[in-house]
Order: C-alpha cells, then structure tokens, then sequence
C-alpha cells in the first residue's frame, strides 16, 4: 500500500476558548472507476488513531479500488497537535466538520469507530446545514458509543468518581489499551451533555449499517440496539456479532468492514 503524506489543516478557534490546533490529514484521492463511487471518511474512537488496524485496512481496500479515502487524527490523537486531555466531543465535532469541507469531494461514506460513531452522527447533522457541503451516501458505524460521556461513563462512575472529577477537574480512567489510562476531564462530560443524542429521534440522511459485537465490553449491545430504534430511517442495517470484541479488529472483522462499506 502507498503511504499518503500528511496535510497539516491550521484550525483556530472553531469553538469558543479552544487553542490553535494542527490537525493531520491523509487524503487518498479517486481514480478510475472508483471516481464514479463514493468517497470514504474515517473518523476515528476515543484515544484512537488513523493508523489504527481498521482505519489502515480500510485506506488499502480504497486504494485497490481506486476510491478516494480521507483519514485524519482529531486533536490530542495521533499525529495532531494539541493535548488530549483538552479535548471535547464539541471540540472533535468541529475538527471532523474542517476536515471534511476541506478535502472531500462528491458524494461521502462516513465510517465511524466507537466515538467516531457518534461523531459522524453529529457530523451528518452540521453537513445538512451547509450549503455546499459534501451528500452523504451511507454511514457504517462500528460499536458506534453514542452518548458515552454520559450514557456510558457518567451514569456508571461510583459517587467517588463523580466527586474526583468535580473537585480535581479529572479522573484517570484504567485502560486494557494504554498503560497510564484515560484522563476523563468535567470538560468533556459537560461539553458531552450538549451533544446528547439519544433522548429523541436521530435522522443522519442517509443508510446506516451498524457492526456490533455482543462481547464488547465498552459499548454494550443493547446501546447499539436503543440506537437502531432511535434512528428515523427503515434503512438501518444491524449486524450483531456474537463472538465480536469492541474493537472488531479481526480478519473476519475486517471483511465484515469492507462488506458493509461496498454496499454505498
């Protein structure tokens, strides 16, 4: 697979308080047949990043294909500028946003993993509001974690986290995936509570094939399920996968992936 050099997009204050950032992009274009197919848009989980297992298997299926693949690193991730700990979904939202009205051309697939899931939902949201922004041909959404600063974190966190987070301004979560933890801050759980989903009907515009593991630990599959009766479309796809982990990082996850992606 041919490596994509980085593009740094210079992003300052897209929302109120937050700092310049540099946010690092991949932009694989179309050619051949592959121009006359949708392009597609990565948009990566929590603490994750564009050179992840999925995000790269992803890139060399669009190459093979000749399709345009777009994939960045939200700020404090990967190859970006910024800390994490400074980030908010509000803040990820609006770099996905200037990404994706930067570099994407014609009709767009969004991909989202875990968080990105529920960014892209959100993403889908802000694009229909702009004029000339990109349509969207399909979303496939992988253990998408829709409302998980509060759905998933907030509600479950003892009186003592909830205590630690308000008092210190932070709480570092254990992580099976990073040694030293998240740090889970009271910025991004307040930020988190304006960009609630799920308490009403969601429309992304598009269809939408959600992949869910039964075993995954982090984003339950009744989440997944709550989401599908949320969505207001009857083209909405879900694959449960009962041996599936949260990350679906396996060959046959992957192929499951590409599968789901072929159909838009």
């Amino acid at each position: 697979m041919s490596e994509i050099p980085v593009t740094n997009l210079q992003i300052t204050n897209l929302v109120a308080e937050s700092p310049h950032r540099t946010i690092a992009v991949r932009a694989r274009e179309s050619k051949g047949l592959g121009k006359d197919r949708p392009g597609l848009v990565w948009l990566g989980g929590f603490k994750s990043d564009m050179k992840g297992t999925k995000a790269v298997a992803l890139d060399a299926w669009a190459e093979a294909e000749g399709r345009a693949c777009l994939r960045f690193d939200y700020s404090g991730h990967g190859e970006s500028g910024g800390r994490f700990e400074d980030g908010t979904i509000g803040q990820w939202l609006e770099e996905s946003l200037a990404v994706v009205t930067r570099f994407a051309k014609g009709p767009q697939v969004l991909i989202g993993s875990s968080m990105g899931g529920w960014i892209a939902l959100l993403l889908a949201a802000k694009l229909r509001q702009l004029k000339d922004a990109p349509k969207l041909a399909g979303m496939v959404l992988i253990a998408p974690a829709v409302d998980f600063t509060e759905a998933l974190m907030w509600k479950a966190f003892s009186d003592d986290i909830k205590r630690e987070i308000e008092t210190k301004g932070f709480w570092t979560r254990p992580s099976e995936y990073d040694p030293t933890g998240y740090p889970i801050t009271k910025a991004l759980i307040e930020d988190g509570r304006k960009h609630l989903m799920m308490g009403g009907m969601i429309e992304p515009g598009c269809p939408v094939h959600i992949l869910q593991g039964v075993q995954d630990p982090d984003v339950p599959w009744r989440h997944a399920i709550e989401l599908v009766s949320r969505i207001a479309r009857e083209d909405v796809v879900l694959t449960l996968i009962k041996d599936g982990d949260h990350r679906l990082s396996r060959p046959e996850d992957l192929e499951r992936l590409i599968a789901a992606v072929k159909e838009f």
